[in-house]
């Protein structure tokens, strides 16, 4: 049949990455490669690692970032630890543009306020 929709959707999903690779490696103290083919990004987020949130967290492991992140933005991601990947997270790319754009801006200044 017509290939015509996976074409679409595979060029969606790769706009969709790397926007969200851009945006992650714009903020400090994160380091995000870009996958060659799943619908998820592992950035680093080993430059965050022995800092302290704005809210007094500290920041020793990727369980503390994302646990912190949720907590203070709102974002949930996985700890890249639960796949063997520590200082890593997960993040999934399998939603909209703009639920995307604001999450990566929630993650930027979060890692903005880290000291």
């Amino acid at each position: 049949g017509p290939q015509d929709y996976l074409k679409e959707r595979r060029e969606v999903f790769r706009e969709r990455r790397d926007m969200v690779v851009s945006m992650l490696n714009q903020a400090q103290g994160i380091s995000c490669p870009t996958p060659e083919g799943a619908f998820y990004v592992y950035p680093s987020c080993e430059g965050c690692i022995g800092k302290t949130t704005s809210k007094g967290a500290s920041i020793q492991s990727d369980e503390d970032f994302v646990t912190a992140l949720l907590q203070e933005e709102g974002v949930a991601v996985v700890q890249g630890s639960a796949f063997g990947l520590a200082p890593y997270f997960r993040v999934s790319y399998a939603t909209s543009t703009e639920a995307l754009e604001e999450a990566c801006r929630r993650i930027q200044r979060f890692c903005a306020s880290l000291t």
